[in-house]
C-alpha cells in the first residue's frame, strides 16, 4: 500500500440502491431547500468534497476522530418526535442527571450480551483494546516513514509494553506496539519455540513475529468488538431512547463483523497449535475472503450514516449525551468512546493488507513460499476497494435524491432523475444569449441558465425561488452537440453554442450560452463534448 496508513480507497457499485437509503436521511419539510447540488447534499447530512466521501473516510484513518467529516446537519428523518423533542434544561444540572441515570431501573429487557464461542489460547483478557493497537501501529509508522520513507513503512512492529523482550541480538526481534497483553507479546516467548530459536535466523524469526502479530492484533481487534457489543449495542438504557431503525443504523452489522473475527482467530491459532513454525496464514485470510467481503462492504457503506445519526442525537437529545457519558466510564471501554468503536472495522480491513504486506516482505528475504499469500493480499485489497466504489455509489445516489426533491419539470416531460448508474458530471450557471432586433440593429438579451450534467442525461433549468424549473433535456451524449463560436459582432469571447439534436420533445434546438471566463468556457466544451 502507498499511503501511510491504511488509508486505503473505501467504497462499492451495488447491484441494487443499497439498503441504508431505506433509513437514509431526507430532507425536513419545513427547511427551505437548497439552490445547488453542493448545499443540496449538504441538506442530508453528506461531506460533499473534490475527492468524494471516499477521501472523507481516509481522513478518519489519519485521526481516528470523525468529526472532520462534515456530518454536522440535520437527518430530521430519522428521530422521532419523542428524541428530538426534548426540552431544553440548565446545563449545571448535568451531573445530577448522570447520577438519576445510573440509579434508574431500566424496565426494557436487556439484550444477551455476546459470549465468545472461542476462548484464545495464547492472548488473555488483559490484551490492549484496538485502539491502542492502532493508534501506536500509525505513529510507530509515521516515524519509521520520517525516517526512511515508504519503501521501510510496512514493518514489524511491537505491542509495546506487553512483555518487557529480551536484549536484542540475533534471535530477539521486536513485534507490534499495543499496551499491556501478557503472557505472550512475541512469538518467540512462546515456551514452544524456546527450543527452535538457536535454529533460526534473525530474518526467520523476524517473519514469525510478523505472522504472529496477525494474531494478537486480531485478538486485540475482537476484544474491542466484544466490548462494543456489550456495552453500546446491549445497552437497554441506548435502546429506551432510540427506535428501533435509529438503533440498527448505529450498530448496522457490527454483531456479525464480530463473528467473522472470531472465526477468523480461531483459525489463526488452530494453525500456530499445529505448527510453531507458521507458513499459512495466507490459506486462511483467502479462506474466510467471502466472509469479509459480506460483513464489511455493507457495514463500511452503511458508516456515513452512522457519524450523521450519532452528530444529530448528540446534538439534539441531551439524554443520549449523558447515557454516552455513562457508558463510556465502563471500566471495559478505558473511556474510548462509541465512535472509536464503530470505526474498528475499517481500520480493521484496510491495516490487514499492510500486515499482510509485511508477512511478504519478510518472506521473500528469507525465500520462504507462504502459500496464497500473494492471493490473500489480493483478496483484502480486492474488498477495499469493492468498500470505496460502494460508498462513491452511496453518495451519488443520495446526491440524487436530493436534487430529485428541488427540480420541478413542470410543462416539460418529466423523467426520473433517480437511475441505476447516473452520475452528476457538473453543474453551474451559464447565461443564454438571445439575439434580437432588425437588419440595421441587433440586440443581445440575456437570461441565466443553470446546467445539470449527468453521465447520461443534460438538464437545462431556470431557478424559480429555491427549485429548478426545467426548460429542457436531452439524452448525453448521443444528443448534445457543442462547439465554439467565432467571432460575432455583438457576442463575447465566451460564447459557445450548445445544439440538442433530439430533446425532450424529440425536436432539434440551439441555444447560445456563455461563460463568465474563457477557461470556464474551455471547460464547459471539454465536458459537453465527452463521450
Amino acid at each position: 500500500m502507498a499511503h501511510v496508513m491504511e488509508i486505503e480507497r473505501i467504497w462499492a457499485d451495488r447491484d441494487d440502491v443499497p439498503e441504508a437509503l431505506d433509513a437514509r436521511p431526507g430532507l425536513d419539510e419545513q427547511h427551505s431547500p437548497k439552490t445547488n447540488v453542493e448545499d443540496c447534499e449538504a441538506s442530508v447530512g453528506l461531506y460533499y468534497a473534490s475527492q468524494g466521501l471516499a477521501e472523507a473516510l481516509r481522513s478518519v484513518a489519519t485521526s481516528q476522530l470523525w468529526n472532520v467529516m462534515g456530518f454536522s446537519l440535520p437527518i430530521s428523518s430519522l428521530f422521532s418526535s419523542e428524541s428530538s423533542s426534548l426540552e431544553s434544561s440548565d446545563m449545571n444540572c448535568e451531573e445530577n442527571e448522570v447520577k438519576r441515570a445510573d440509579a434508574t431501573e431500566v424496565n426494557a429487557q436487556q439484550e444477551e450480551t455476546y459470549v465468545a464461542k472461542f476462548e484464545s489460547k495464547y492472548i488473555n483478557s488483559s490484551v490492549p483494546l484496538y485502539q491502542e493497537y492502532w493508534m501506536k501501529s500509525v505513529k510507530k509508522d509515521l516515524q519509521r516513514a520520517q525516517h526512511t520513507g515508504l519503501s521501510e513503512l510496512v514493518a514489524s512492529v511491537r505491542l509495546h509494553g506487553l512483555r518487557t523482550p529480551p536484549p536484542l541480538s540475533p534471535t530477539s526481534v521486536l513485534s507490534p506496539p499495543g499496551l499491556h497483553a501478557k503472557p505472550y507479546a512475541l512469538w518467540q516467548e512462546l515456551p514452544q519455540v524456546e527450543w527452535l530459536l538457536k535454529s533460526l535466523s534473525a530474518q526467520e524469526i523476524q517473519l514469525q513475529e510478523a505472522m504472529f502479530e496477525l494474531i494478537v492484533s486480531e485478538a486485540s481487534y475482537q476484544k474491542s468488538l466484544v466490548v462494543a457489543l456489550n456495552v453500546y449495542q446491549c445497552s437497554a438504557e441506548l435502546k429506551q431512547i432510540l427506535s428501533r431503525v435509529q438503533h440498527h443504523v448505529l450498530f448496522s452489522n457490527l454483531k456479525d463483523v464480530c463473528r467473522v473475527s472470531e472465526r477468523i482467530l480461531q483459525d489463526l491459532e488452530s494453525h500456530l497449535r499445529q505448527d510453531v513454525v507458521m507458513s499459512r496464514v495466507g490459506d486462511i485470510v483467502l479462506n474466510h475472503q467471502q466472509d469479509f467481503q459480506q460483513v464489511y462492504v455493507p457495514y463500511i457503506t452503511n458508516m456515513m450514516y452512522q457519524e450523521a445519526i450519532i452528530t444529530q442525537l448528540l446534538q439534539g437529545n441531551r439524554k443520549f449525551a449523558l447515557i454516552l457519558k455513562k457508558l463510556e466510564k465502563d471500566p471495559q471501554c478505558q473511556r474510548q468512546t462509541l465512535k472509536s468503536f464503530l470505526i474498528l472495522p475499517f481500520q480493521r480491513i484496510t491495516r490487514m493488507t499492510l500486515l499482510l504486506e509485511n508477512i511478504l516482505k519478510r518472506a521473500k528475504r528469507v525465500h520462504l513460499n507462504v502459500s496464497n499469500l500473494m492471493e490473500a493480499i489480493e483478496a483484502v485489497r480486492k474488498i477495499v476497494e469493492e468498500c470505496d466504489r460502494s460508498v462513491e455509489q452511496m453518495k451519488r445516489t443520495e446526491l440524487l435524491v436530493c436534487l430529485d426533491k428541488l427540480v420541478d419539470f413542470g410543462n416539460v416531460k418529466s423523467i426520473p432523475l433517480i437511475t441505476r448508474g447516473r452520475h452528476l458530471i457538473r453543474e453551474g450557471t451559464l447565461k443564454q444569449l438571445i439575439v434580437g432586433g432588425d437588419n440595421k440593429v441587433s440586440v443581445v438579451s440575456r437570461k441565466d441558465v443553470y446546467i445539470h450534467l449527468f453521465n447520461d442525461l443534460l438538464l437545462l433549468s431556470v431557478r424559480s425561488g429555491h427549485r429548478f424549473v426545467v426548460q429542457d433535456h436531452a439524452l448525453f451524449p448521443d444528443n448534445v452537440r457543442v462547439e465554439e463560436i467565432k467571432t460575432i459582432l455583438g457576442l463575447p469571447a465566451e460564447s459557445l453554442l450548445l445544439h440538442l439534436p433530439k430533446n425532450h420533445n424529440r425536436s432539434s434546438t440551439a441555444l447560445i450560452l456563455a461563460a463568465r471566463t474563457r477557461s470556464e468556457k474551455e471547460a464547459w466544451i471539454k465536458v459537453l463534448s465527452s463521450k
